[in-house]
């Protein structure tokens, strides 16, 4: 599910229009014949800025702390680091499930390809929420096409129909006889819970795989401060959004609160995990609940029918909640506890 991350009120360096002097940074990314950060920088000595074995950041050893000496005379206009990636390439087979969250990585790259809005922090905050919203509606629209396959195309029409579930006998279960009559299971309410099976299962991917890509990166802290090279902060550093300092010329890259997400990642996968169940329960009480409706003496059950869907509409106006409040900035690692819920 998404990462996205929403700027804090602060404008950065790049929404200010580069009032801040300071060095360029020039990152030098491979190909995925892969290199090493002594080939990428030309240098026999490296440090490893951030990251870890599978992914990481290197300087040269004397472009450390060069932002701070940068005022100094003969300092560098850019600072070149690379970026080796080449063990990310190596895995099982599981890694081609990955290819689910491409339309959400699409949404993360719109995000971070924000031109700059020089003190526009209004318009900032619009474009991260709209993101938010946008990658919401792509976790709706996969988990209802897996409910448009399994439970109108197949369950409701295939499966109520004797013609078209005489051709395919794994249906007969759910099938009613020509007269119209069945067992248990072919009732119109009832031949939409095991068809309800396929989008559970597939949100139930989807939150798999976007908790082994939060454990796996976005959980973890950031080793140090690469510019500074101190230790950071303990587990109970919290600064509040407003305490938050503005950015210090050094690139976002080398912030200390770019790369852990651990917090803000994780309440939108529950956002996300949480629209996909609510899509399958609209899809299942919406159909069921029309039907009763239109049965004589079915009272009863098209009360519990409404009343379930005034449940689902209040669940998703918390699940709008979450992913419209906003999330933290980026100068600061968000080091708070994680909500129960989260």
């Amino acid at each position: 599910m998404p990462t996205d991350r929403t700027p804090h009120a602060e404008p950065t360096v790049a929404d200010r229009g580069g009032e801040e002097d300071g060095p360029a940074l020039e990152l030098l990314v491979h190909g995925v014949g892969g290199a090493t950060p002594q080939e990428m920088l030309r240098a026999h000595r490296t440090v490893r800025v951030t990251g870890d074995r599978t992914a990481a950041v290197y300087r040269r050893v004397e472009d450390v702390g060069a932002e701070e000496r940068s005022r100094e005379a003969g300092a560098p206009s850019a600072i070149p680091e690379a970026y080796c990636w080449s063990h990310l390439t190596s895995g099982n087979s599981a890694r081609a499930l990955w290819l689910l969250l491409l339309p959400f990585m699409v949404v993360n790259l719109a995000h971070w390809m924000r031109p700059a809005a020089a003190g526009r922090v209004g318009l900032v905050r619009a474009h991260g929420l709209l993101l938010r919203l946008l990658a919401l509606s792509l976790t709706v629209l996969l988990v209802g096409a897996a409910c448009e396959v399994a439970l109108d195309l197949v369950a409701w029409q295939c499966a109520g129909s004797p013609r078209c579930a005489a051709e395919r006998s794994w249906l007969a279960f759910m099938a009613p006889d020509a007269s119209g009559n069945g067992g248990w299971w072919s009732q119109p309410g009832r031949r939409l819970l095991p068809a309800a099976v396929l989008p559970t299962v597939l949100t139930g991917l989807l939150w798999w795989l976007s908790r082994r890509t939060w454990s796996a990166y976005e959980s973890q802290p950031p080793w140090h401060d690469p510019m500074k090279g101190t230790a950071d902060q303990g587990p109970t550093a919290v600064v509040e959004d407003h305490e938050r300092p503005v950015a210090d010329g050094r690139p976002d890259l080398c912030l200390p609160g770019f790369w852990f997400g651990r917090r803000l990642v994780a309440r939108l996968r529950a956002a996300h995990t949480a629209a996909g169940f609510l899509t399958v329960g609209a899809a299942l009480t919406v159909a069921a609940c029309r039907h009763d409706q239109g049965t004589a003496g079915a009272g009863g059950p098209a009360a519990f029918g409404v009343a379930l869907q005034v449940m689902l509409a209040a669940a998703a106006v918390a699940v709008l909640a979450t992913v419209c409040s906003r999330g933290r900035g980026e100068s600061t690692p968000d080091r708070r506890p994680d909500d129960p819920l989260s």
